[in-house]
């Protein structure tokens, strides 16, 4: 984010935590942080709603397992009222159950509690550029679910879906692969920014958001497969 002067600005950040001990320990970490300025902290998942409205945050930070109203549906009300402000989950819970469900409510970030300070930054880096902030952990565990459902590719290449270059494709099946942009950009010998552009052009052919989508749209659409080890 960038401010009127052209300077960075901080990103505005709720904490919703039932636990006080953890909440405090969670807002005195982050104000350690650069970048990230924690505007308000709330006891439960109806508190964070509340707070959403009257702060305009840019951010929130969410538990999962909250009393009144819990992460998810916390999660489902802010980005169905508020959608201007991103949610990543911060939980101690990395079951399947949590995860799907918090991304299926909108949240665009899942991290674990025993993430680091730099991770934390990255992933609300991540989700205010459009990206998905998901640990490496998870990013993997999603993966491996999608090729659990069964949705895997034949083994001739299918039409292309959406109007999509064959370019746009290789970069979307690296996506799926988990690489980042650098990655990819070393794996197709191009700069980021030609990388950056493809991901574009293929996001606004295929109305996708953020790269958890865009996993989620490759396998969907039989574009790549579970490798066999």
């Amino acid at each position: 984010m960038t401010g009127a002067d052209g300077g960075r600005k901080a990103a505005r950040v709720v904490v919703a935590d039932d636990q006080t001990v953890v909440r405090e320990g969670i807002v005195m970490l982050l104000g350690l942080l650069p970048g990230l300025e924690v505007v308000g902290s709330a006891r439960d998942g109806e508190d964070a709603v509340r707070l959403v409205g009257e702060l305009d945050p840019d951010v929130v930070l969410m538990d999962l397992r909250m009393p009144r109203c819990d992460g998810v549906e916390a999660t489902r009300l802010i980005r169905g009222r508020y959608p201007r402000t991103q949610v990543v989950v911060l939980t101690t819970f990395a079951d399947d159950d949590s995860l799907f469900a918090a991304l299926r409510a909108g949240a665009r970030g899942y991290l674990t509690k025993d993430a680091g300070g730099d991770e934390i930054v990255r992933a609300v880096e991540s989700v205010l550029s459009g990206d998905a902030g998901l640990a490496p952990s998870v990013q993997r565990r999603l993966l491996e679910r999608l090729s659990e459902t069964g949705a895997v590719a034949s083994p001739e290449p299918p039409e292309a879906p959406d109007g999509l270059t064959g370019r746009e494709i290789e970069v979307l099946v690296l996506i799926a692969e988990g690489l980042t942009n650098q990655e990819i950009a070393r794996e197709l010998h191009v700069s980021t920014a030609t990388v950056k552009t493809h991901i574009n052009n293929l996001f606004a052919k295929t109305g996708l958001k953020d790269r958890a989508q865009a996993v989620r749209y490759a396998y969907a659409k039989r574009l790549v497969r579970p490798r066999t080890e």
